[in-house]
């Protein structure tokens, strides 16, 4: 019975170490992917209120990029501009969607490329 008492259980030095290393990468991992994401929800957004506003039904392709534009102004949105926005008008109803990819350096010459296709249609 006294082995027992003197055996020593739990986790050692080089495991925490190793531990902290692997929450400190998975956090700037996110750290970098977050951003690209918020970005791609915030067009998406954009692309919904453009659909759902009553005055854009009526509105022409350069009314729409216009608005497009201004309102990704206000949120600083630069991964797309309105020039890449794919704009189709059916009989009143307005379709909106994008293409894009994201180049996220990780480290060194290692890169990750996101691609993003956000849309909307009413």
């Amino acid at each position: 019975m006294n082995a027992w008492t003197n055996k020593q259980q739990g986790i050692g030095f080089v495991g925490v170490i190793l531990i902290i290393a692997v929450v400190l990468f998975l956090a700037i991992f996110a750290m970098k992917l977050v951003p690209a994401y918020l970005h791609n929800m915030q067009i998406e957004r954009i692309l919904k209120v453009i659909v759902s506003d009553a005055e854009m039904q009526n509105a022409t392709v350069k009314d729409i990029r216009a608005s497009y534009t201004k309102r990704a102004m206000m949120d600083s949105i630069t991964d797309i501009t309105a020039e890449d926005i794919e704009v189709s008008k059916d009989a009143g109803h307005i379709s909106l969607s994008a293409n894009y990819s994201v180049k996220i350096p990780v480290a060194g010459n290692a890169s990750l490329m996101l691609e993003f296709k956000p849309s909307a249609e009413k």
